[in-house]
């Protein structure tokens, strides 16, 4: 019979018992050498041509090393690299700025990439984010990774049905995993999240300079978690600062009015201070008198916030039909009302007709003032609603450390914590917690962890000397 299958049947060939049933194996056949080569040859030829097109600069740099070795030999090699290296160093101390944006953000995102390639595969499936589907694992696509020193930014391009709930449920197992401190799950595009893992706290900063030149739509204040200045707008919004006894407020206050200090002095900014506490802002009352207002009394803070109504009205008459947005001059300056305790004023005042005229005042401001040059920045203790029912007037929120975690959602909207907004984990420790906060902004709702510089006694009173025509000796307090 002719054979049909060709290669090798091998029967039980040592087995002495004549009877037993033979084991066959499944045929094998024999290869030539010259096929495996050449099969190995395209697939090197394949990767080395992707190579090419995916990392045309690394395969440039190859080829022209590779030329130079063969063509000039290996010490003209060694002379060009050290060339390069000092060219490098130079560049990266004389111009800082430009080598981090064309040398050190794409070195730092590629290596960043193969530390998360190498480790995708493990940690997305035992963090229980790859899910099982006809007995298949299916992994969510990495994509792009922007690093900075502190934090890492990757795309991830999600499995058809996940959500970015699902990523959230598990952000401490992705955070170990990677080796982060931190794990946050930010919104993108459909189908798609960003996780922003937190390598180094950068949040331990002193009071910033003075800027030469502020900008009210970006006052520097403070930094944040991924070593970027922190930015507060002022003008056209309303700020809400909430925090627990020693979270840092008066910090945050105070770095706002250094930043604004220079406009200040040309009369292009102005400040109304309410301070029913008689505690954080009295310390720079001269400022406040000098380029503003200053009210500690209740009745005075009510007569200082009808003062700014009237003056916003009359603003808002001459305004209309003529312009629609404001621009500070001299003759319309921006006007900040500062509120260093609001709950006092608006839940905690005995004289109920006070506190509605209080409440009436801060409800105008906050619901007219954007558009005029008018912005509320009010700070308080207790963010629950029967402590200020205008809670949700103030566009951009700033929360500190609090107490419960229902508080979180209360001061930076639904959802807040979930998304990595835990305010009640916020150390109360002032080395390490004071000035700590999470930003959400009007246009973004993903929250942002930020650390106020803190702005000491000795900044306060360089401030007020400027305001003082002969130099004042303070009062030394005992600790």
């Amino acid at each position: 019979m002719r054979r049909v299958v060709t290669g090798e049947e091998l029967a039980q060939l040592y087995n002495p018992d004549p009877f037993a049933m033979p084991r066959w194996r499944a045929p094998v056949y024999r290869t030539p050498f010259g096929i495996i080569l050449l099969v190995k040859l395209v697939k090197l030829l394949g990767w080395i041509v992707r190579l090419v097109f995916r990392h045309p600069l690394a395969a440039s740099v190859l080829a022209m090393v590779a030329v130079t070795w063969v063509k000039l030999g290996w010490v003209t090699l060694v002379a060009l690299v050290l060339a390069l290296v000092v060219m490098l160093v130079a560049w990266r101390w004389c111009w800082p700025r430009s080598f981090s944006r064309w040398v050190g953000r794409p070195a730092r995102g590629k290596w960043r990439t193969w530390c998360y390639r190498r480790r995708w595969a493990a940690v997305m499936t035992i963090a229980g984010v790859a899910p099982w589907y006809q007995g298949r694992t299916l992994l969510p696509v990495l994509g792009k990774v922007t690093a900075t020193r502190y934090t890492d930014r990757v795309m991830v391009r999600l499995v058809s049905g996940q959500s970015a709930a699902d990523f959230a449920a598990h952000a401490d197992n992705l955070a170990h995993g990677f080796g982060a401190m931190l794990c946050r799950v930010r919104t993108a595009r459909s189908g798609a999240v960003v996780l922003e893992f937190i390598r180094r706290d950068a949040l331990a900063v002193p009071a910033l300079p003075i800027p030469a030149d502020p900008d009210l739509t970006a006052l520097p204040v403070g930094r944040r978690e991924d070593g970027l200045p922190w930015l507060v707008r002022l003008h056209g919004t309303h700020v809400l600062i909430a925090g627990a006894t020693g979270a840092g407020k008066a910090s945050l206050l105070w770095g706002l009015v250094r930043a604004m200090f220079p406009l200040m002095q040309t009369g292009l900014v102005r400040i109304l201070a309410a301070d029913p506490k008689l505690m954080e802002l009295a310390y720079g009352r001269v400022i406040f008198e000098s380029y503003g207002s200053y009210a500690a009394d209740p009745a005075a803070i009510a007569a200082m916030l009808d003062a700014a109504v009237a003056g916003m009205q009359d603003r808002a008459r001459r305004f209309a039909g003529r312009q629609r947005d404001h621009t500070p001059t001299l003759a319309d300056p921006f006007t900040v009302v500062l509120v260093d305790e609001v709950a006092f004023l608006t839940a905690y005042q005995p004289d109920r007709k006070l506190k509605e005229r209080i409440m009436l005042a801060l409800a105008t401001l906050t619901t007219q003032g954007r558009a005029l040059g008018y912005c509320v920045v009010a700070a308080l203790q207790d963010p629950r609603k029967d402590v200020l029912t205008i809670r949700n007037l103030f566009p951009d929120r700033i929360a500190m450390r609090l107490d419960e975690p229902e508080q979180v959602d209360m001061v930076l909207g639904d959802g807040a914590r979930d998304r990595g907004a835990a305010c009640e984990l916020i150390s109360s420790d002032p080395a390490t917690g004071a000035g700590v906060a999470f930003v959400r902004l009007e246009s973004d709702p993903d929250p942002v962890r930020v650390r106020a510089g803190w702005v000491t006694d000795a900044d306060i009173r360089d401030l007020a000397d400027q305001c003082i025509p002969d130099h004042v000796e303070w009062p030394e307090v005992a600790a």
